[in-house]
């Protein structure tokens, strides 16, 4: 379902979720959202190493992960650390509770709301798109990005707002951006989130990713 160019950094993992009704009438789950607390005891911890192995990964392809553009993990301990975290539904929290304690950056894009075919790839240079509401613009030169059909839609920064999950949402693919050097924390990130899924009745599967 999905093609990755090659590479001797990039860790990716892809899961693919089917929620047992739309986000929309699924309310908070209070045990996932108990977890955007760094106050909390959680199965994993981030750590400067991490954060650093990240930022390189990110770097790779040219891009410059610091300020506004740094990695969505890193993201989340900031929102974490000033109580600014709060739930948003069901496979944004999940992805964040994880995210944030790992500190490992992930996507979370709504099936429906792609066109096929997936690929990861550095995006090209000058590539950008809206990544929320008010329209505010990300340029994605020279970072890994999911792209469908009509160009990039996710990386480890922030996703495109047309391919985000909504209320109608019931299916999502999920990616962690993760580097070779931390195989061992994407393995365990990777089996909590599959946990924390599936103790709320989703159904829960590894997208097939080929090796360019």
């Amino acid at each position: 379902m999905l093609t990755v160019e090659p590479d001797a950094q990039l860790d990716l993992r892809g899961i693919i979720t089917r929620f047992p009704d739309k986000l929309g009438d699924l309310g908070p789950a209070p045990d996932v959202t108990s977890l955007l607390s760094l106050d909390v005891a959680a199965p994993l911890q981030s750590s400067d190493q991490i954060r650093a192995c990240v930022r390189d990964l990110l770097r790779a392809g040219g891009f410059k992960p610091a300020g506004r553009n740094k990695p969505a993990s890193e993201y989340l301990r900031t929102a974490a650390s000033t109580d600014r975290l709060s739930s948003i539904n069901l496979a944004v929290d999940v992805c964040n509770v994880v995210s944030l304690h790992s500190g490992l950056p992930m996507s979370v894009v709504d099936l429906d709301r792609v066109e096929l075919p997936l690929r990861v790839a550095v995006a090209p240079q000058f590539a950008s798109y809206v990544f929320n509401l008010s329209g505010q613009i990300i340029d994605v030169g020279g970072l890994w990005c999911l792209h469908d059909a009509l160009g990039p839609c996710a990386n480890a920064v922030k996703d495109a707002e047309r391919t985000k999950t909504s209320p109608m949402t019931w299916q999502t693919l999920s990616l962690f951006w993760s580097a070779v050097s931390l195989s061992g924390q994407a393995d365990a990130a990777e089996a909590w989130y599959r946990t924390l899924l599936e103790s709320q009745r989703c159904q829960v599967e590894c997208c097939e990713v080929t090796v360019l």
